[in-house]
């Protein structure tokens, strides 16, 4: 049995852990802190390197479209996940499928690099310190890297920040608004992080100042009608994006600006929708419009106690600043000469695998930016990697993979505004079914739709929960059909807490199902 080294055990190193135990693979999990989650295990203690959420962080992604693909998180967990629960849920998940007797805590990965034999037998030679500083080496047939990239801070050095005397935080080591009331706090960064520190601080601090440098589109993660707004990455809009993009963005500008008109509230950006990484906040607008929360320009300087931005004004009197200026990510223990990361560029295939590699025993997991949640996709990501190390799936040669790579790197680049935070983004559908071909777990309309028409009809309409790829190839699992016709049901139970009185209405019955599956055959065969 191939031994498998999986390095971290958060969010995606659990499930390297269980891909790997699925393909009969033998995995063996180093990490270095003494819990499970990662970044999602609150922690009162900065820990330098190492990512945490804030105290009170709740998950921009619906529980529906965030799970693990064949193990949905409980009826009666909110839709959008408070810390704790994500904790909780990853906890469930390791006890369900055994998976922390798998995993050495309070061990370090120092080094990875390839045996003196590697182009024979592509193994790798690991070195690990544990809790007692005691160093010891191994040799894997197979290496998954599960660190994530919220690593290193990203300060941007700005004139006379060195000589400002008030408070300077990251956010990587803010946890809650204790030390912030009543101060005057300027955030600069208004993505998700900075976003969430400036609505928390503007109900208890005496002003917060947000600083953008090109302002940004918010997203609500409540969307029309109380549904999550998440929910609406179904195959048929992405189609219908496909064939009218134009069409389809401008429309989708105008749906945000008909909640607020981005412009008035100073937030609007220069570039279009989806050109950056969108911010998900259903507070910012609310604190601006009631003051707890002034828009500014781009800091062009720091004085002692203040200071001035690019459009001229400035602010005195300040007593923090916070820095939700994002990450630097890379992997300290991982030999160079397998891979470098620079300015947050890396080349990888699929964003997972060295594309120089004589032989494929080393994937990356977790390296992307999703539009969408980033679970699923590394789960996708582990199943496709188990499978290339068990010799069941074949990649391209090197050119097949730096020609995938230079075209998914072009149209980045013609897509997005150009940014350190624009190097490894990717869409949430687009891309899970682009592992799930490969894998061979995609699902097959033209085959649904005859055997099953009513699932077909969820499938291609419905929201693509991660168990849509579950339902064949390899690794299906029984329950994904009934979790997928009961994902609304999971949805809403958590907010039926109360009887109400609800009107009855008369369906169409078979008459309806049959316009329904004619509209989806027509549909799917024009698309």
């Amino acid at each position: 049995m191939k031994r498998i080294a999986v390095i971290g055990a958060g969010a995606s190193g659990l499930t390297a852990i269980k891909c790997c135990l699925d393909e009969q693979l033998e995995p063996v999990c180093f990490e270095r802190t003494n819990y499970i989650s990662g970044l999602w295990h609150y922690t009162e203690e900065v820990e330098e390197g190492q990512a945490c959420v804030m105290k009170s962080t709740v998950i921009n992604t619906s529980k529906e479209m965030m799970c693990y693909s064949d193990f949905p998180i409980p009826d009666e967990y909110p839709v959008f996940m408070h810390n704790k629960c994500v904790d909780r849920y990853f906890h469930m998940y390791a006890d369900k499928f055994g998976l922390r007797k798998h995993i050495n805590f309070n061990t370090e990965v120092l080094s990875v690099k390839p045996t003196e034999n590697f182009k024979t037998d592509g193994k790798w030679e690991i070195k690990t310190k544990n809790s007692e500083n005691k160093e010891q080496k191994h040799i894997f047939d197979g290496v998954l890297i599960c660190t994530g990239h919220h690593a290193e801070k990203n300060i941007p050095k700005f004139p006379g920040l060195d000589t400002f005397k008030g408070k300077v935080t990251h956010t990587h080591d803010y946890k809650d608004y204790h030390g912030y009331e009543d101060k005057r706090v300027l955030i600069i960064g208004i993505g998700n992080s900075g976003g969430d520190v400036a609505t928390e601080l503007s109900r208890i601090s005496s002003q917060v100042y947000l600083s953008t440098r090109s302002g940004s589109w918010i997203f609500n993660r409540v969307g029309d009608k109380g549904v999550p707004g998440d929910m609406f990455a179904t195959r048929f809009s992405v189609n219908i994006l496909k064939k009218f993009p134009r069409l389809l963005l401008t429309l989708a500008e105008k749906k945000l600006n008909h909640r607020f008109d981005h412009e008035k509230y100073c937030l609007k950006p220069k570039h279009g929708l989806f050109a950056a990484h969108p911010t998900v906040n259903d507070e910012l607008p609310n604190r601006i419009i009631s003051g707890g929360v002034i828009v500014k320009a781009n800091v062009a300087e720091f004085t002692e106690t203040g200071a001035i931005f690019e459009d001229g004004t400035e602010i005195d009197n300040l007593d923090a600043v916070v820095l939700a200026t994002g990450y630097i990510f890379g992997f300290p223990f991982l030999d160079k000469e397998v891979l470098e990361v620079k300015e947050n560029k890396v080349n990888l295939y699929k964003y997972m695998f060295p594309p120089d590699l004589c032989k494929t025993t080393l994937a990356i997991i977790g390296c992307f930016q999703p539009i969408g949640a980033i679970m699923p996709i590394c789960e996708m990501q582990c199943r496709l990697a188990t499978r290339v190390f068990k010799g069941l799936k074949n990649l391209p040669d090197s050119n097949g993979m730096w020609n995938d790579i230079k075209d998914k790197q072009t149209a980045m680049a013609l897509r997005y505004k150009k940014s350190m935070r624009h190097t490894i983004q990717v869409d949430y559908v687009p891309f899970m079914d682009e592992l799930a071909e490969m894998i061979g777990c995609k699902p097959d309309l033209s085959k649904l739709i005859w055997t099953d028409p009513k699932l077909a009809i969820e499938v291609y309409f419905g929201p693509c929960t991660p168990y849509q790829y579950r339902l064949m190839g390899p690794g299906p699992w029984n329950g994904a059909r009934y979790a997928i016709m009961t994902q609304w049901e999971r949805v809403y139970k958590p907010l039926q807490t109360r009887p109400c009185v609800v009107k009855e209405s008369k369906g169409f019955g078979a008459i309806y199902m049959l316009l329904v599956v004619a509209l989806a055959v027509l549909i799917y065969l024009i698309l």
